[in-house]
């Protein structure tokens, strides 16, 4: 998710209130509450660490994937809208984020209003944190791509899924052979439609970094959300993370001399449509499914955005997709369908 993200993909969560994500049928007795098991913290749970798909057939699982696909072809719109739109990367981070919150304001306060206030210090603290990592992750890649190649930019900053295995790893989670595999797969598909253009200087070299860091706050962002999401609403988490996101952006635009508006009444338009696209309906789906399908799965699902941006652009901007965009596309789907296998051979 990211500054191509922003830039050329876009990061990019909607806001529906979440519901239950657990089973139908009464579960053991240690996972009946999400993430807890008896003497155990929250996300503790039996077998089942964080980010964890719930057991094979869970009823959810269909309608999971169906708004996975929705949130993938959402932040799709992210990079050709960007291109599009007469403003600066930061100043469009920051409005896309500051106009989700304005749309998540009434809902937030009139039906989640209760459920803010019992959040609790950890639930607000945790969603604060995966606005910071949200905000980390378009601040340093939307500015590498002005300091490295496109290519290289895009290609470093799909490292996510590699990192959010990482990071799954550090917190006791031992992802299998096959996901490791699905993973660089996918993330190879993805450096063959965008290429790797590794340039020496400094500048160069500073560039690709700010794009590695987007990655890994990306992943952060996406691990985070998902230990968030076992006991919060999609609406009052995506408030506080957004919230957190526009305020630290705001402050980056304003330390700056960000240009922060001026802007044709077009470019608004667009703003807006990216908000309700790659913001509303790409980042808060994003939010709402990974609380079942697991960080890894979600996470590698979005490297579709980079082909799903590049369809997008040749129907609407006419700009033709190069020849490598098929073969990359089926490779990052193949990939995909390995960490899903996977993630559903792993004991529930």
């Amino acid at each position: 998710m990211s500054s191509a993200s922003s830039s050329r993909r876009g990061s990019s969560p909607g806001a529906a209130p979440a519901g239950r994500a657990g089973p139908v049928t009464p579960a053991p007795k240690a996972e009946r509450s999400p993430g807890r098991g008896p003497g155990r913290g929250p996300g503790r749970g039996p077998g089942r660490g964080p980010g964890l798909k719930p057991p094979a057939g869970h009823p959810g699982a269909p309608l999971d994937v169906a708004l996975l696909a929705l949130a993938v072809a959402s932040v799709s719109f992210s990079a050709p809208l960007i291109a599009a739109t007469a403003a600066p990367a930061l100043a469009v981070a920051f409005w896309r984020n500051a106009m989700a919150v304005g749309a998540l304001t009434p809902l937030a306060l009139l039906r989640h209003r209760r459920e803010l206030r019992g959040m609790g210090r950890r639930g607000v603290l945790l969603s604060a944190g995966s606005g910071v990592l949200l905000a980390l992750h378009f601040g340093a890649w939307l500015p590498s791509l002005h300091m490295t190649s496109v290519a290289s930019s895009t290609a470093l900053a799909t490292t996510t899924p590699i990192w959010t295995a990482l990071l799954l790893r550090l917190r006791g989670q031992r992802p299998p052979a096959l996901a490791w595999a699905g993973m660089a797969i996918a993330v190879l598909g993805v450096v063959m439609l965008t290429g790797v253009d590794l340039a020496l200087s400094p500048r160069a070299l500073v560039g690709d970094a700010l794009a590695l860091v987007g990655g890994i706050a990306a992943a952060g962002y996406v691990v985070l959300g998902a230990e968030v999401r076992r006991t919060v609403s999609t609406t009052a988490y995506t408030f506080v993370c957004y919230g957190t996101t526009s305020v630290l952006l705001l402050l980056t635009c304003l330390a700056g001399g960000t240009a922060l508006g001026g802007y044709s009444g077009a470019t608004w338009l667009k703003l807006a449509a990216l908000t309700v696209t790659a913001q509303l309906l790409g980042h808060s789906m994003i939010n709402r499914v990974v609380k079942g399908l697991g960080p890894s799965v979600t996470s590698t699902a979005l490297l579709l955005e980079t082909p799903g941006a590049a369809l997008i652009a040749a129907l609407w901007l006419g700009q033709t997709p190069q020849a490598i965009a098929y073969p990359a596309l089926a490779v990052i789907l193949v990939g995909l369908a390995l960490v899903v296998l996977a993630d559903r051979r792993r004991p529930g």
